[in-house]
């Protein structure tokens, strides 16, 4: 997990911060269901895939910004740095399942509280 958050650049750590305030949420949500915390949790949801894939970009921008200054021989490498980079998505992505499976348990545990109609 370290060398992935490494290997991923600065683009992790807002994906991280982001994503473990959605889990916080979610977490928050399946312990006492509230309908005031779902609007959060799709913006923090949001929040944490736009991070993600602005670390990807910027990290593919900066992969391919370099392709003049490196030898022929090696303008492949462009694709090592394309794999580090979705290291920012692949965070984000592992977050918000997370986040999912904990918001779909406080989902259920409202519906048992609502009345059926």
């Amino acid at each position: 997990m370290a060398e992935a958050l490494h290997l991923g650049g600065w683009g992790m750590y807002p994906t991280l911060v982001f994503g473990l305030l959605l889990l916080a949420a979610s977490v928050r949500y399946a312990i006492s269901p509230e309908r005031r915390f779902v609007p959060l949790q799709i913006s923090l949801g949001i929040l944490t895939l736009m991070a993600g894939g602005f670390g990807f970009v910027a990290g593919a921008i900066k992969s391919l910004t370099y392709m003049g200054a490196v030898p022929p021989d090696a303008r492949w490498l462009w694709i090592v740095g394309l794999g580090e980079s979705l290291n920012n998505i692949a965070l984000a992505l592992a977050l918000l399942v997370l986040s999912s499976l904990a918001a779909t348990v406080g989902a259920y545990r409202l519906s048992q509280m609502t009345p059926a109609r």
